[in-house]
C-alpha cells in the first residue's frame, strides 16, 4: 500500500481542498492629464446581483479559461474594449474569501481614452488618480464571521455538543470616499492591497512616491 501511495503522490501538484466559485478582475489603469487612474465601474440598476455596487471590471471565470484570460474578456466585454485597447501588465495576489469564493486580480493599462460602457452590465463608469489611494488611508472596520450550524448539525457526534466552542473570525472592511463615490468591500481591500505593494516598493527603493 506504501508503494501505491508513493506513486500516487511523488509528483503530484497540490491543490486547494473544496470547492470554489473563481472570478478574475482587473485594476485597470489610464493615463489622463499627467496623471495615472484607477477605472471604476458602477453596476447597472437592472442586475440581480450587487446592482449599483461599486466594482472593478471582472466576472465568472468559465471553463476552460484562465484567470487571466477572464480578467481581460470580461473588462473587454463591460466596456467595449477591443483586445488591442488593453496592455496587460501583470498579477496580483489573489483573494481566498470566507464566502466560498476565490477573487484573481490582474493589472492593465487601457490605450484609449473613451469608454463607452456596455448599459446592460455598467451603468457607468468613473476614474480616479491613484494618488489619490496613495495619500489616503481607508477606513477600517472588522466584519464578525460566526458559526451557526444549525438544527439539523449532529451536535451529538461532537464533544460538548451544541456547547462546542466553534471558530469565529473577523474580516476587514475598508471604505474609501471619492468624491459622492463609496468604494468598499472587496474592491476597496484589493485596490489597498495594490497601493500597499507600490509603497512597499517606493520604501524599499528609498525614494518617495
Amino acid at each position: 500500500m506504501i508503494d501505491k501511495i508513493k506513486n500516487i503522490f511523488m509528483n503530484r501538484e497540490e491543490e486547494m481542498i473544496g470547492t470554489y466559485n473563481k472570478s478574475a478582475v482587473m485594476i485597470l489603469l489610464c493615463e489622463e492629464n499627467d496623471k495615472t487612474n484607477i477605472i471604476f465601474e458602477v453596476r447597472s440598476l437592472n442586475l440581480r446581483h450587487q446592482p449599483g455596487d461599486i466594482c472593478l471590471p471582472g466576472g465568472k471565470i468559465e471553463k476552460n479559461e484562465t484567470p487571466q484570460e477572464a480578467s481581460i474578456r470580461e473588462s473587454m466585454e463591460e466596456l467595449n474594449l477591443k483586445r488591442e485597447d488593453i496592455e496587460f501588465i501583470g498579477n496580483m495576489d489573489y483573494i481566498v474569501t470566507p464566502y466560498n469564493f476565490i477573487i484573481y486580480p490582474f493589472i492593465a493599462r487601457i490605450t484609449k481614452s473613451e469608454i463607452n460602457p456596455n448599459n446592460s452590465e455598467v451603468d457607468h463608469v468613473f476614474k480616479v488618480p491613484l494618488q489619490f489611494f496613495l495619500e489616503n488611508y481607508p477606513k477600517l472596520y472588522q466584519l464578525s464571521i460566526t458559526s451557526d450550524p444549525g438544527d439539523e448539525f449532529p451536535y451529538h457526534l461532537i464533544r460538548n455538543g451544541k456547547n462546542y466552542k466553534f471558530r469565529t473570525g473577523k474580516v476587514p472592511e475598508y471604505f474609501y470616499k471619492y468624491d459622492n463615490y463609496i468604494i468598499w468591500g472587496f474592491t476597496a481591500l484589493i485596490i489597498k492591497a495594490f497601493v500597499d505593494i507600490i509603497k512597499n516598493d517606493a520604501k524599499k527603493e528609498g525614494h518617495l512616491i
